[in-house]
């Protein structure tokens, strides 16, 4: 299957999660900091942490290493949190 990262068409399996989508292409960060642009990815990887954080098909927050691609899915990197207050 396709999906889309940051606009570029990348190849998929069914069943990868984002995270192991962005890894097996040799992508290790897609989220930045709020404080300090610092680079992140996965650390977790089961879904405690939030330095995953991509948003999906428009949805921010999405935590990559659980979320399940879906033919065209729409993934992009993102800055910081955009938490509810």
């Amino acid at each position: 299957m396709r999906v889309r990262f940051d606009g570029v068409e990348v190849e998929a399996e069914e069943g990868q999660t984002v995270a192991g989508v962005l890894l097996a292409k040799g992508i290790r960060s897609w989220r930045t900091t709020r404080g300090g642009d610092r680079p992140r990815g996965l650390f977790c990887g089961i879904g405690v942490c939030f330095d995953c954080l991509v948003s999906v098909n428009g949805v921010p927050d999405v935590r990559a290493c659980q979320r399940v691609v879906a033919e065209g899915d729409e993934i992009r990197t993102q800055a910081g949190a955009e938490l509810p207050s």
